[in-house]
């Protein structure tokens, strides 16, 4: 069931993407986040209220840490979009499933717990084979010129993996995944508000200004299903199955927009699931927890 949610959360972020290509002619991307986290926090503070979900939390900072880490990685995937070709800097945020990988393996390592990390490693191996199938659709590039930018998308990836671990951990501690994202909806509103003051503002009495509708409700769906996922399995498996959101973005450009898949990509799609099936396998075969993820 776990994997379902991660792969529901990927269909809406897709169909979010969609909705920015639309809407990205007629708003600047910090209008877009802003818009999306104040749509957000309206969604979730409804939704809360319908199924008697109180949004005050006894754990603020660890929502703090987690608002602080997810922004500035998607402050740093931004930045990287705007200074890289898109297959670039979209492959380097989606190794956030490798980082997720390497801290839980590391935290167990660190634990003295060898014997589990062996007993993990085919999992390992699945996540690697779903980001190689990632590489094979995107096929990045990178100039001798943009190794800053570069690393900034390194760093959105690694900030992505630190904020799927604290989600995760979150969860742990009983924070319903309502309020999880009601209060990353409040963050990045807060954040998107604060860049909008440094740069042009668009009307919103616009047909196109309905775009952002959308966009936040299909945000919001896909964090709440992501944070479900992260919550309540495998954090690992979850992190591989995110890969599948570059095969529906890939599917509605085809369909939608007219791109073009080559043979390549086609192989690097069947890669990817192809390991998400494979990792769903191996954890449902109930290999031990690592310590990183006991529930």
């Amino acid at each position: 069931m776990q994997a379902a949610w991660m792969i529901a959360a990927s269909l809406f972020f897709a169909l979010m993407s969609v909705c920015i290509k639309f809407a990205s002619p007629y708003f600047g991307p910090m209008e877009i986040v802003c818009y999306r986290g104040a749509i957000g926090i309206v969604f979730m503070w409804m939704l809360a209220r319908s199924r008697g979900v109180s949004l005050r939390t006894t754990v603020p900072m660890m929502h703090v840490w987690r608002n602080v880490v997810g922004v500035s990685a998607l402050a740093c995937w931004f930045y990287a979009i705007a200074a890289l070709p898109l297959a670039t800097a979209m492959t380097l945020n989606y190794m956030s499933g490798v980082w997720v990988a390497a801290f839980l393996i590391g935290g167990t390592l660190l634990m003295g717990r060898l014997s589990e990390v062996r007993r993990q490693g085919p999992l390992i191996v699945a996540v690697m084979a779903g980001f190689a199938g990632v590489v094979m659709m995107l096929r990045p590039t990178l100039e001798q010129n943009q190794l800053f930018a570069g690393l900034i998308g390194l760093m959105s990836g690694l900030l992505s993996a630190l904020a799927y671990i604290q989600v995760a951990a979150l969860g742990r501690v009983g924070e319903p995944e309502a309020r999880t994202v009601f209060y990353f909806s409040v963050g990045a509103a807060l954040v998107g508000a604060i860049a909008m003051l440094f740069f042009d503002i668009h009307p919103l009495n616009t047909r196109q200004a309905l775009w952002l509708i959308p966009i936040g409700v299909l945000a919001a769906l896909g964090q709440l299903c992501m944070t479900r996922a992260y919550t309540r399995g495998s954090t690992m498996v979850v992190a591989n199955l995110q890969y599948s959101g570059i095969v529906f973005a890939a599917l509605f450009g085809l369909f939608l927009f007219g791109d073009q898949i080559p043979l390549i990509g086609w192989l690097g799609m069947v890669t990817i699931i192809a390991s998400g099936m494979l990792a769903t396998f191996l954890r449902s075969r109930a290999l031990p927890n690592p310590p990183a993820e006991a529930h």
